[in-house]
Formats: structure tokens, sequence, C-alpha cells
């Protein structure tokens, strides 16, 4: 029986995933539309012209079909062959950015090729991806196996990070981190995870709560103190197989914080700040004492949690501090310690004036008033959900919603079925890209979120975020069609 031809363009088309291209039709077509309404000219009314938002992205999507039948066409081993090449011509080309291109809203990240212009950063996560794949997919390669592992990994994710970086395009850069998901996919222990998501809680309420003090100190360094303890306690009692562990610990801050409340009462000063580092030490000093009696080597990790905790919470105030005016000041916008509707956080509260005023149906295509009379900047890019939010109401966003969902758990569905580590690995970056620009651009349109300038896939105006969005998924596509071939050989 002849072994089935590995780029027999019946065959690709044959095992495509159709569900998923029809996923992507839709939103980029769903995408164009919104564009119009969020940039109607009553003057030039019609969806096609090229002096309109919505004709000059159907020209990006006609280019993008292109592009994406040329990838499908690849034979499906030059990705994983030229990964790395393309990975570092991707590297270069984003090192040279910042003096070829000019300065677009404080940011040198466009580079023009006459007529238009293309954001080297966009085509930078299909390369990463790639590169990321390849590591994984080498011979006999295992995250937990050497530390070198993990400092390969991290340096094909940080050196697109740092180069963007240098082109002050920060909400670019940050998309990148996402990659961490993969990580932990692929047998990164979910510590890691956990540890960043509490240095975000630590620093959000050390920022946000700093007007008021409790025991002399800010009330948001008395709650991150409270915090540390009870993660410290949850995690000896995991760690020591012994509830009488986490019962001690109990104990001993509960005791020592109602002795604290009762001198409260009486006007005797209580040291806040020097109380709650005290207690934490001698916690971590029993702690360590029960790792060495038991053998349970693991609590130390525990007394290393405490230490690194305490040590982000005093820097939290000195990072914040190096950040750019503009970026404190959308942080403090977004955590509501600023309001600032005329300058920083204008964008944000007309986005959801236009989202509430949607209501359940919306106003109906074309009627939205806070869209039409170009009240909310960028509608027609990052800003683009506030648009569908207003004209098609509840239903329209939940619509959205439903159609990145299904995008979404289609990616990862094929990731799980891949023969290959490669294909797995470059479908979970996929997948952990629009994870990342979905939840970040609906929560920054809403308030939730710092506005960082990311775009919404698809649905944003911009050929660069449309290409490189296509050339990722389509890759996937290709890799997929071509699964059965590579089981056969």
């Amino acid at each position: 029986m002849p072994l089935p031809r590995r780029n027999d363009p019946s065959t690709i088309f044959r095992n495509l995933d159709w569900p998923t291209v029809a996923i992507y039709l839709i939103m980029v077509f769903a995408g164009m539309v919104s564009i119009y309404a969020a940039s109607y000219d009553f003057d030039n009314a019609s969806m096609l012209s090229a002096a309109e938002f919505s004709g000059k992205q159907l020209r990006w999507i006609g280019l993008s079909f292109g592009l994406g039948l040329v990838l499908l066409l690849v034979d499906a081993r030059m990705y994983e062959t030229y990964a790395y090449p393309i990975y570092i011509c991707i590297v270069i080309l984003l090192a040279v950015t910042p003096f070829l291109a000019e300065d677009t809203k404080g940011s040198y990240s466009w580079i023009k090729f006459g007529p238009m212009s293309l954001q080297p950063a966009e085509f930078a996560k299909f390369a990463t991806a790639l590169a990321l794949a390849k590591l994984f997919s080498s011979y006999h390669f295992d995250l937990n196996s050497r530390w070198t592992n993990y400092v390969k990994a991290l340096a094909i994710i940080f050196i697109p990070i740092v180069l963007i970086l240098l082109q002050n395009e920060t909400g670019s850069a940050l998309v990148f981190l996402s990659l961490f998901f993969v990580l932990y996919r692929e047998g990164m222990s979910g510590l890691v995870l956990f540890a960043a998501l509490f240095a975000v809680v630590i620093f959000v309420v050390a920022i946000k709560y700093t007007q008021t003090f409790i025991l002399g100190i800010p009330t948001g360094e008395f709650i991150v103190f409270i915090m540390i303890m009870t993660v410290m306690t949850g995690m000896a009692a995991i760690y020591s197989r012994r509830l009488e562990t986490g019962r001690n610990l109990v104990f001993w801050f509960a005791g020592a914080g109602l002795v604290e409340y009762i001198l409260t009462l009486c006007g005797v000063p209580v040291p806040g700040l020097p109380v709650s580092i005290g207690l934490i030490v001698i916690a971590c000093v029993y702690i360590a004492f029960e790792a060495i009696k038991y053998h349970r080597p693991k609590l130390f990790i525990t007394v290393g949690t405490a230490i690194a905790a305490i040590v982000f919470l005093f820097s939290v105030n000195f990072a914040f501090g190096k950040l750019q005016p503009h970026q404190r000041l959308r942080i403090e916008v977004a955590l509501g310690i600023v309001e600032d509707l005329r300058n920083a956080g204008y964008n944000v509260n007309q986005s959801k004036i236009a989202i509430g005023s949607g209501g359940f149906l919306g106003k109906g295509f074309l009627n939205g008033t806070q869209t039409k009379l170009k009240y909310v900047p960028e509608q027609h890019t990052d800003f683009i959900f506030c648009t569908i939010g207003e004209e098609e109401g509840f239903v329209g966003t939940m619509i959205v919603t439903l159609l990145f969902i299904g995008l979404i758990l289609r990616v990862i569905a094929i990731g799980e079925r891949q023969p290959t580590t490669f294909g797995r690995v470059y479908a979970y970056c996929v997948a952990s890209y629009f994870i990342f620009h979905f939840c970040i651009n609906i929560g920054m349109v809403i308030g939730l979120c710092p506005v960082i300038g990311i775009p919404l896939p698809f649905f944003s105006y911009g050929g660069s975020s449309l290409w490189g969005f296509t050339i990722l998924l389509f890759i996937l596509l290709k890799i997929d069609a071509a699964r059965k071939s590579v089981l056969a050989y």
C-alpha cells in the first residue's frame, strides 16, 4: 500500500480542520463590518470604498487569504526545519526596527514600505512559537531534566520581549509572557504560575491601598502581610503532610493578631511593620525546624516564598516609580486610585458608556451615537469591542465572546491530537496568544485592565495584526492537516 503524499493538495484540504477555518472566516468578516461601523463616514458611506477603513481592511483580508493558502501548500516539515532561521531573522528585524521606524505616538515599532506600514512585533509571535516548539521537540529535551533547558526556553521568550520594549511598545512585549502557560503544559511547576499570580495581587493591593493606615503601616502592606501568613499556613500544611503544622501556624498568627488587637484597644501603640515581619520570621524558623525534623525539604519552598513575597512587597513602590508617567497614570486609573476622565481615563470611560448604552440588543447597526460622534478614540482598532457592544448590545458581545472561546478550545483540541511534540507545543503557543489578546483587550475596553494598546484578533483594524494572526493560525492548520501522513511514516 503506497504511503500518502505529504504535500498533496487534495489530502491537505481533506484533512483541514474546517470548523476552525469557519470560525476564522466569520471573525474576519465580522471584524470588517465592525470596522466599517466604527469608522462610518456619512459623506463616504460605501463599505468597500478605499477611503474607508473597512475597504482597506478588505484588501488586507484578501491578502491574508492568499497568504493562508500559501502557508497550507508549504510542506509541514519546513516549519520545523527552518524554525530557528525564521526566529533569528525576525529577531534581527526587531533589533533594527527602532533605527528604521518613525516616531508613532512615542513608539518606534512601525516600518514603512511605501504606502503601507508593518509592525514586526506581530510577526515575532509566530516566529517565537516556532522556535519554542522546535526547542521542545529536540531529541530527549525535557524541561525539568536540567536547569539549562529552562534558560534556553526563557531566552527564546525574553529576547523578543526586550527588543520590543526597546521600541517603546510595552503592550506587544507583554503578550509573550502568555507563553508561560506553554511551559506549564510541558512540565513547569504550577508554583511558578502561582508565584506570578501572587506577585500581581501583591502589586495591585500594595499600590491601591496606600491612603489609609493600620498599625502605622499602609493598609495595602497590612493586607499583604495577612496574605503572606495565609499562604504560608496553607503551603506548610500541604508540604508537611501534617495537619498539626498548619494548625500551629493558625494558632500562632491568630493569637498574635488577637494580642495586637487587644493592645490597640488599650491604647498601647503597636509598631505594625516590625511586628508583622517578626511574626513571619518566627514562623519561617518553625517551618524550617519542621522540615529538618520530619525530612520534608519541600517545606523550605514555603520559607522561600515568604521571604520573596516580603522582598517583592518592599520593591513595589520603587518599581512603580520607575514606570513612565503615562504608564503609572493608566494603572492608577484602572485601579480606581485616580479618576482622570479627561485624559488617561477618557477612552475607557467613553468605552464603558458606549457598551452600557447598547443594552441587551444594542442600538442597531450604524446607530451607535458614541461611535458615530467619535467619542471613543481608536474605536476601529484597540477599542473595536465597544462599537460591537453599543450597536449589537449584550447579544453581540456574547456572540463575539463565544467565537473566541470556540476558537481557543478548537486550537487546544488540535494541540492535544498532535502526534509530535512540535505540533502540540506550537498549538499551545497559538492558544496562549489568543487567550492573552482576548482577555486583556476586552478587560482594557471595559476598564478591568490598564490600557496597554493590544488589538482584538481579527476584529481590530490593521494589516500587521491580521497577517500575524493569520500566519499563526494557518501554520497550525497545515501542521494539523499533515499529522496523518506523519503517523503513516
